[in-house]
């Protein structure tokens, strides 16, 4: 078993780079995980998307 974890600052790189892992995948996915986390610098939000897949590589 392994994973993969993704990190972006927005939610469609977060898609785009989730979709080309998958698409070279030679496995079988137990399971994704997704999460939204946001921070505040200032006046500014940073928001972070990750993913993390589980998979059974063959």
């Amino acid at each position: 078993m392994k994973v993969k974890i993704f990190d972006e600052g927005h939610e469609k790189d977060l898609e785009n780079s989730v979709n080309t892992f998958l698409s070279t995948l030679n496995g079988d996915i137990i399971d994704i995980k997704y999460q939204v986390s946001i921070a505040l610098f200032s006046e500014e939000q940073v928001y972070c998307f990750s993913a993390m897949i589980i998979y059974i590589a063959k």
